[in-house]
This record gives structure tokens, C-alpha cells and sequence, in this order.
């Protein structure tokens, strides 16, 4: 028997965790939650991003949300994973931006579900709530090594990307250009995206970038020449769906490319890791 009870107070916690799912819901219908004493996780795995073929990894610091926050696992690791629909789970905390307070506990309601009972603030003498059920399924420990953090790909251009809304405008135009985009980048601070057609080059180009030092990424076997362009291609709807994440008004987007093979993206906020692993298209 599992059990998890939670309480959110802070307008500002409650709006920021709807962004963060509103943001999931754009990449997969499914994601899992994962819940553990002091972190709470969503993982788009290879197993729920099977239509996407995008995985993310996102970890939230659970005390800078919740007021109040019990679980009881399974067995000794006190962690409980849940699959549920992206969706659904937008949809109830939108409704609670407004909310006084938000409740959530695990429930058994003809099915398993993670419930949300919402409360507004008081007018003219009178109380009012709303309650979200959302049907969830409960993953068996044998499936859990399933969402443990991806290893971290080994790279050769680590840079630190424009504002993403700037970044959009620019892959909007090219859109209707291709259906693929190349992202190139080098080791002296520039960074571009490109369309490549038998009829047409098109090509938008940002200087004066960060390379951070370091990291929590391992580097590849970086180019000798600073100046020399790492290049991946990617889906330019996928690269659409990452570009997202600026609803969460992060305050760092870092981006890892490891030539025709691997792109790694972290978007990072005071209080929110998140972590996006792009497919790369092989010509």
C-alpha cells in the first residue's frame, strides 16, 4: 500500500509546477511521476515518448513547492512512480492559478488516482472547491530502472543558447522551409540554425554566446580549433517542442552537440532542472 499526500499554499509554486507540465503536455500525452521524500521527477522515457523520440528529464526541488508534503513507498527507497496523462493533470492545475490552496493525495476511486482537491479564495462569505480526479497507473518496481536518469552524452560544444522566444521567431521563418533543421556551434561563442534544401541555404546566426566551463556533462574530445562548427541535425517540429520550455521563464538554456550523433539540452531555473535529449536526424 502506497500513500502520498501533499499541500501547495504559494500562488507563485503552483503557476510555476503548471508551467512545467503545460510544457510536457506539448512533448507526449503520458508522462511518469516520480515521487520520492525530497524530489519530485517527470520522465519522458523511451518508453513514453515513443511518438515523440524525445526524453526528458526534469527534477523540481519538492520543499520550494509544497507546504506540506507525505509519502510512503513501496519498500525501503520511500519512492512512488506513477504513469498519467499530461493532459489531464495541465488542465487540473490550470484551473488552480487562482486557488487558495491545492491538495493532492493518491486515491482509489474505481481506479487509481491522483486527486486534486482545489480550493478557492473566499468571496462574499462563501467558500468554494473543485475537485480533479486523474486516472494514474502505478508502476510495478521491476519497471523503475525504466525512469532512472539517462547518462549524461559525452559532447564537444557545450554553448549557451539565445533567449528561447528570439530563437523561435527564427526557427518559425524557416518552418515552412524544411522539415529539418542543423544546429551548429562552436567553442568561440556562436551558435546557428540552418535549412539545407536542393533549392535553398537559409541561415540565422548568433554571436557572443557563453561556452560554460565545466558542467555536469562529461566533454568529448573537443576540436582543436575553437572556431571549428559541431553540427547535428534535428526534426524541426521536436526542436519546435523544446522551444516550449519558455514558458518557464528559465534562467539558463545550455545546449551540448556532439557531431551528427547526440544533442542535450538543459533548461535551467532556480528551482527546476530540466533536461531535454533531441533525437538527431542522420542524413
Amino acid at each position: 500500500m502506497v500513500r502520498f499526500r501533499a499541500k501547495l499554499l504559494d500562488i507563485t509554486g503552483i503557476t510555476h509546477l503548471s508551467r512545467v507540465v503545460s510544457t510536457l503536455s506539448k512533448v507526449s500525452k503520458t508522462c511518469v511521476l516520480r515521487l520520492t521524500p525530497d524530489k519530485v521527477f517527470f520522465v519522458l522515457s523511451d518508453r513514453t515518448a515513443q511518438s515523440s523520440g524525445i526524453r526528458i528529464w526534469c527534477h523540481l526541488e519538492q520543499g520550494h513547492f509544497f507546504d506540506e508534503y507525505r509519502i510512503e513507498g513501496r519498500d525501503e527507497t520511500n519512492q512512488i512512480l506513477l504513469e498519467l496523462t499530461t493532459e489531464q493533470l495541465s488542465r487540473a492545475l490550470k484551473s488552480a492559478l487562482t486557488a487558495a490552496s491545492v491538495k493532492m493525495k493518491l486515491t482509489n476511486k474505481h481506479t487509481p488516482c491522483l486527486t486534486m482537491e482545489i480550493s478557492m479564495p473566499v468571496s462574499s462569505g462563501r467558500s468554494r472547491s473543485v475537485t480533479h480526479d486523474v486516472p494514474i497507473t502505478l508502476i510495478p518496481p521491476r519497471f523503475w530502472s525504466d525512469y532512472e536518469e539517462p547518462p549524461m552524452p559525452r559532447y564537444q560544444v557545450s554553448i549557451c543558447l539565445p533567449a528561447l522566444k528570439t530563437l523561435r521567431h527564427a526557427v518559425d521563418r524557416l518552418k515552412n522551409l524544411s522539415n529539418y533543421l542543423i544546429l551548429s556551434a562552436n567553442n568561440a561563442g556562436s551558435f546557428t540554425v540552418e535549412v539545407e534544401t536542393d533549392d535553398v541555404s537559409v541561415r540565422t546566426h548568433f554571436q557572443d554566446l557563453e561556452n560554460p566551463v565545466g558542467g555536469d556533462c562529461p566533454a568529448s574530445e573537443q576540436p582543436d580549433d575553437p572556431d571549428y562548427m559541431v553540427s547535428a541535425r534535428v526534426d524541426i517540429r521536436k526542436f519546435g517542442q523544446f522551444l516550449q520550455a519558455q514558458q518557464i521563464n528559465p534562467t539558463k538554456i545550455v545546449c551540448n552537440i556532439l557531431e551528427s550523433r547526440a544533442i542535450h539540452c538543459f533548461v535551467l531555473h532556480d528551482d527546476m532542472h530540466l533536461q531535454y535529449f533531441l533525437p538527431v536526424v542522420v542524413r
